[in-house]
Protein backbone atom coordinates (compact mmCIF):
# COMPACT_ATOMS: atom_id res chain seq x y z
CA UNK A 1 0.00 0.00 0.00
CA UNK A 2 1.72 2.94 -0.99
CA UNK A 3 1.81 6.62 1.60
CA UNK A 4 -1.37 8.40 -0.38
CA UNK A 5 -3.23 5.53 0.19
CA UNK A 6 -2.47 4.65 4.02
CA UNK A 7 -3.00 8.30 4.63
CA UNK A 8 -6.31 8.59 3.34
CA UNK A 9 -7.38 5.27 5.34
CA UNK A 10 -6.15 6.82 8.62
CA UNK A 11 -8.53 9.83 7.85
CA UNK A 12 -11.53 7.91 6.62
CA UNK A 13 -11.77 7.02 10.51
CA UNK A 14 -11.07 10.32 11.85
CA UNK A 15 -14.00 11.90 9.30
CA UNK A 16 -16.60 8.93 10.67
CA UNK A 17 -15.60 9.78 14.07
CA UNK A 18 -16.27 13.17 14.18
CA UNK A 19 -19.23 12.97 12.42
CA UNK A 20 -20.33 10.73 15.30
CA UNK A 21 -19.35 13.58 17.80
CA UNK A 22 -21.43 15.85 16.22
CA UNK A 23 -24.45 13.81 15.41
CA UNK A 24 -24.29 13.18 19.32
CA UNK A 25 -27.54 12.74 21.03
CA UNK A 26 -29.51 15.45 23.47
CA UNK A 27 -28.32 14.02 26.19
CA UNK A 28 -25.42 16.16 26.43
CA UNK A 29 -27.69 19.86 26.69
CA UNK A 30 -27.94 19.13 30.54
CA UNK A 31 -30.57 19.79 32.89
CA UNK A 32 -31.12 23.46 31.95
CA UNK A 33 -31.56 22.52 28.42
CA UNK A 34 -34.04 19.72 28.95
CA UNK A 35 -36.07 21.98 30.85
CA UNK A 36 -36.07 24.49 28.16
CA UNK A 37 -37.06 21.82 25.74
CA UNK A 38 -40.30 20.96 28.17
CA UNK A 39 -40.89 24.41 27.85
CA UNK A 40 -40.59 24.50 24.30
CA UNK A 41 -42.60 21.10 23.83
CA UNK A 42 -45.76 22.89 26.36
CA UNK A 43 -45.41 26.28 24.52
CA UNK A 44 -46.47 24.18 21.48
CA UNK A 45 -49.23 21.72 22.83
CA UNK A 46 -50.97 25.02 23.87
CA UNK A 47 -50.61 27.39 20.55
CA UNK A 48 -51.90 24.21 18.94
CA UNK A 49 -53.27 24.23 16.14
CA UNK A 50 -51.59 27.30 15.19
CA UNK A 51 -48.33 26.01 16.37
CA UNK A 52 -48.08 23.78 14.07
CA UNK A 53 -47.24 25.47 10.88
CA UNK A 54 -44.45 27.15 12.55
CA UNK A 55 -42.65 23.49 13.93
CA UNK A 56 -43.78 21.15 10.37
CA UNK A 57 -40.71 22.10 7.45
CA UNK A 58 -40.06 21.02 3.85
CA UNK A 59 -36.73 20.42 2.42
CA UNK A 60 -36.43 19.66 -1.58
CA UNK A 61 -35.17 16.39 -3.01
CA UNK A 62 -32.06 17.47 -3.43
CA UNK A 63 -31.25 19.45 -0.51
CA UNK A 64 -30.91 18.21 3.32
CA UNK A 65 -31.43 20.22 6.64
CA UNK A 66 -29.42 20.17 9.81
CA UNK A 67 -30.79 20.89 13.06
CA UNK A 68 -29.72 22.62 15.77
CA UNK A 69 -31.46 21.81 19.35
CA UNK A 70 -29.41 24.62 21.88
CA UNK A 71 -26.95 24.77 19.78
CA UNK A 72 -26.49 21.37 19.32
CA UNK A 73 -26.96 19.07 16.32
CA UNK A 74 -29.69 16.66 17.16
CA UNK A 75 -29.57 12.77 16.99
CA UNK A 76 -29.37 11.61 13.20
CA UNK A 77 -28.22 14.35 11.49
CA UNK A 78 -29.54 15.39 8.44
CA UNK A 79 -33.20 15.25 7.79
CA UNK A 80 -34.59 15.58 4.28
CA UNK A 81 -35.88 15.33 1.65
CA UNK A 82 -39.63 15.87 2.96
CA UNK A 83 -41.50 16.47 5.67
CA UNK A 84 -39.20 16.97 9.50
CA UNK A 85 -40.43 18.34 12.60
CA UNK A 86 -38.83 21.09 14.65
CA UNK A 87 -39.26 22.79 18.09
CA UNK A 88 -40.10 26.53 18.27
CA UNK A 89 -38.09 29.08 20.09
CA UNK A 90 -34.88 26.21 20.76
CA UNK A 91 -35.11 24.95 17.44
CA UNK A 92 -33.22 26.51 13.96
CA UNK A 93 -32.01 24.50 10.97
CA UNK A 94 -29.33 25.18 7.70
CA UNK A 95 -30.80 23.55 4.21
CA UNK A 96 -27.93 22.66 2.34
CA UNK A 97 -27.67 21.97 -1.50
CA UNK A 98 -26.60 18.46 -2.38
CA UNK A 99 -26.72 19.44 -6.11
CA UNK A 100 -22.98 19.02 -8.25
CA UNK A 101 -22.15 22.97 -8.26
CA UNK A 102 -19.24 24.31 -11.07
CA UNK A 103 -17.09 27.02 -10.57
CA UNK A 104 -14.30 28.34 -13.32
CA UNK A 105 -10.63 28.87 -11.60
CA UNK A 106 -9.69 32.51 -12.71
CA UNK A 107 -6.24 32.15 -14.32
CA UNK A 108 -3.01 31.69 -12.55
CA UNK A 109 -0.29 32.77 -13.63
CA UNK A 110 2.62 30.23 -12.77
CA UNK A 111 6.47 29.71 -12.96
CA UNK A 112 6.72 26.26 -14.82
CA UNK A 113 9.38 23.77 -13.98
CA UNK A 114 11.78 25.11 -16.95
CA UNK A 115 10.93 28.96 -15.75
CA UNK A 116 8.64 29.76 -18.00
CA UNK A 117 5.79 31.94 -17.13
CA UNK A 118 2.53 30.78 -18.15
CA UNK A 119 -1.53 31.44 -17.35
CA UNK A 120 -3.59 28.62 -16.69
CA UNK A 121 -7.17 28.41 -15.92
CA UNK A 122 -9.66 25.57 -15.40
CA UNK A 123 -12.77 24.16 -14.04
CA UNK A 124 -13.82 22.32 -10.89
CA UNK A 125 -17.43 19.59 -10.30
CA UNK A 126 -18.16 19.25 -6.78
CA UNK A 127 -21.01 18.55 -4.16
CA UNK A 128 -21.52 18.21 -0.77
CA UNK A 129 -21.51 14.67 0.70
CA UNK A 130 -21.68 15.33 3.88
CA UNK A 131 -24.19 18.22 4.94
CA UNK A 132 -23.36 17.85 8.60
CA UNK A 133 -19.63 17.70 8.17
CA UNK A 134 -20.20 20.89 5.48
CA UNK A 135 -22.14 22.80 8.15
CA UNK A 136 -20.27 22.05 11.45
CA UNK A 137 -16.61 21.79 10.03
CA UNK A 138 -16.29 25.09 8.16
CA UNK A 139 -17.58 28.34 7.66
CA UNK A 140 -17.83 29.01 3.87
CA UNK A 141 -17.13 25.05 2.07
CA UNK A 142 -17.69 27.04 -1.08
CA UNK A 143 -15.37 29.68 -1.20
CA UNK A 144 -12.50 27.49 0.77
CA UNK A 145 -12.99 24.95 -2.03
CA UNK A 146 -12.40 27.98 -4.81
CA UNK A 147 -9.02 29.12 -2.94
CA UNK A 148 -7.96 25.29 -2.20
CA UNK A 149 -8.65 24.89 -5.92
CA UNK A 150 -6.36 27.77 -7.11
CA UNK A 151 -3.21 27.28 -4.42
CA UNK A 152 -3.45 23.36 -5.90
CA UNK A 153 -3.56 24.39 -9.31
CA UNK A 154 -0.11 26.47 -8.98
CA UNK A 155 1.62 24.02 -6.80
CA UNK A 156 1.12 21.42 -9.50
CA UNK A 157 1.58 23.26 -12.30
CA UNK A 158 4.76 24.37 -10.72
CA UNK A 159 6.40 20.82 -10.72
CA UNK A 160 5.79 20.42 -14.85
CA UNK A 161 7.84 21.83 -17.14
CA UNK A 162 6.00 23.60 -20.43
CA UNK A 163 5.79 20.84 -22.87
CA UNK A 164 4.03 18.66 -20.09
CA UNK A 165 1.79 21.07 -18.90
CA UNK A 166 0.85 21.30 -22.61
CA UNK A 167 0.85 17.46 -23.39
CA UNK A 168 -0.60 15.74 -19.96
CA UNK A 169 -3.55 17.68 -19.05
CA UNK A 170 -5.23 15.07 -18.32
CA UNK A 171 -2.73 13.81 -15.54
CA UNK A 172 -3.07 16.93 -14.30
CA UNK A 173 -6.65 17.29 -14.19
CA UNK A 174 -6.21 13.83 -12.30
CA UNK A 175 -4.01 14.70 -9.68
CA UNK A 176 -5.17 18.02 -9.01
CA UNK A 177 -9.42 16.40 -8.34
CA UNK A 178 -6.80 13.47 -5.93
CA UNK A 179 -5.59 16.58 -4.59
CA UNK A 180 -8.62 18.22 -4.03
CA UNK A 181 -10.64 15.63 -2.69
CA UNK A 182 -8.65 14.52 -0.57
CA UNK A 183 -8.17 18.19 1.16
CA UNK A 184 -11.94 18.46 1.50
CA UNK A 185 -12.74 14.79 2.72
CA UNK A 186 -13.16 16.63 6.09
CA UNK A 187 -15.06 19.60 4.90
CA UNK A 188 -18.15 16.68 3.42
CA UNK A 189 -17.04 17.85 -0.14
CA UNK A 190 -16.54 15.50 -2.76
CA UNK A 191 -14.59 16.42 -5.80
CA UNK A 192 -15.66 14.82 -8.81
CA UNK A 193 -14.10 16.23 -11.75
CA UNK A 194 -11.30 19.21 -12.64
CA UNK A 195 -10.21 20.48 -16.36
CA UNK A 196 -7.76 22.27 -17.11
CA UNK A 197 -9.49 25.00 -19.64
CA UNK A 198 -6.75 27.07 -21.46
CA UNK A 199 -3.11 27.38 -21.17
CA UNK A 200 -1.50 31.22 -22.36
CA UNK A 201 1.40 32.06 -23.11
CA UNK A 202 3.25 35.13 -23.73
CA UNK A 203 3.63 36.55 -27.02
CA UNK A 204 7.15 36.69 -26.82
CA UNK A 205 7.12 32.59 -26.56
CA UNK A 206 4.27 32.00 -29.42
CA UNK A 207 6.51 33.67 -31.68
CA UNK A 208 10.03 32.02 -31.03
CA UNK A 209 7.68 28.25 -31.08
CA UNK A 210 6.18 29.50 -34.39
CA UNK A 211 9.78 30.34 -36.14
CA UNK A 212 10.84 27.20 -34.56
CA UNK A 213 8.13 25.34 -35.80
CA UNK A 214 8.36 27.13 -39.25
CA UNK A 215 12.29 26.41 -39.47
CA UNK A 216 11.31 22.89 -38.75
CA UNK A 217 9.09 22.59 -41.60
CA UNK A 218 10.86 24.37 -43.97
CA UNK A 219 14.03 21.87 -43.51
CA UNK A 220 11.22 18.68 -43.93
CA UNK A 221 10.55 20.29 -47.12
CA UNK A 222 14.05 20.95 -48.52
CA UNK A 223 14.98 16.95 -47.21
CA UNK A 224 11.95 16.01 -49.29
CA UNK A 225 12.60 17.88 -52.30
CA UNK A 226 15.99 16.88 -52.29
CA UNK A 227 15.02 13.38 -51.80
CA UNK A 228 12.80 13.82 -54.87
CA UNK A 229 15.86 15.14 -57.16
CA UNK A 230 17.82 12.93 -56.40
CA UNK A 231 15.12 9.73 -57.27
CA UNK A 232 14.49 11.89 -60.48
CA UNK A 233 18.33 11.74 -61.52
CA UNK A 234 18.61 8.00 -60.46
CA UNK A 235 15.38 7.41 -63.13
CA UNK A 236 16.83 9.93 -65.97
CA UNK A 237 20.30 7.81 -65.34
CA UNK A 238 18.24 4.20 -65.99
CA UNK A 239 16.30 6.15 -69.34
CA UNK A 240 19.58 7.82 -70.83
CA UNK A 241 20.89 3.71 -70.29
CA UNK A 242 18.04 2.64 -72.13
CA UNK A 243 18.00 5.08 -75.14
CA UNK A 244 21.73 4.79 -75.77
CA UNK A 245 21.19 0.69 -76.23
CA UNK A 246 18.51 1.33 -78.96
CA UNK A 247 19.02 4.42 -81.33
CA UNK A 248 15.40 4.09 -82.50
CA UNK A 249 13.97 5.11 -78.78
CA UNK A 250 15.32 8.97 -79.04
CA UNK A 251 13.38 9.09 -82.48
CA UNK A 252 10.29 8.05 -80.43
CA UNK A 253 10.75 10.25 -77.67
CA UNK A 254 10.90 12.97 -80.36
CA UNK A 255 7.50 12.04 -81.64
CA UNK A 256 6.09 11.41 -78.50
CA UNK A 257 7.27 15.52 -77.45
CA UNK A 258 6.08 16.74 -80.66
CA UNK A 259 2.56 15.04 -79.45
CA UNK A 260 2.51 16.30 -76.22
CA UNK A 261 2.76 20.08 -77.58
CA UNK A 262 0.51 19.63 -80.05
CA UNK A 263 -2.08 18.72 -77.47
CA UNK A 264 -1.56 22.04 -75.92
CA UNK A 265 -2.47 24.00 -79.16
CA UNK A 266 0.80 25.66 -78.80
CA UNK A 267 1.82 27.98 -81.76
CA UNK A 268 5.70 26.77 -81.41
CA UNK A 269 7.19 24.63 -83.93
CA UNK A 270 10.11 21.95 -82.94
CA UNK A 271 11.92 20.28 -85.82
CA UNK A 272 14.05 17.13 -84.80
CA UNK A 273 16.88 16.86 -86.68
CA UNK A 274 18.93 13.79 -86.22
CA UNK A 275 22.33 13.95 -84.53
CA UNK A 276 24.00 11.83 -87.67
CA UNK A 277 23.39 15.25 -89.59
CA UNK A 278 25.78 17.29 -86.92
CA UNK A 279 28.38 14.58 -86.73
CA UNK A 280 30.03 15.85 -89.68
CA UNK A 281 30.29 19.45 -88.46
CA UNK A 282 31.76 18.27 -84.45
CA UNK A 283 34.34 15.89 -86.50
CA UNK A 284 36.72 17.40 -88.66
Amino acid sequence: MSVKSEEVAMNEPRGRDRQIALESPDSGIGFCGWLLVGLSVLLMLITLPISIWMCIKIVKEYERAIIFRLGRIVRGGAKGPGLFFILPCTDNFINVDMRTITFDIPPQEVLTKDSVTVSVDGVVYYRVQNATLAVANITNADAATRLLAQTTLRNVLGTKNLAEILSDREEIAHSMQSTLDDATDEWGIKVERVEIKDVKLPLQLQRAMAAEAEASREARAKVIAAEGEMNASRALKEASLVIAESPSALQLRYLQTLNTIAAEKNSTIVFPLPLEMMQGFIKP
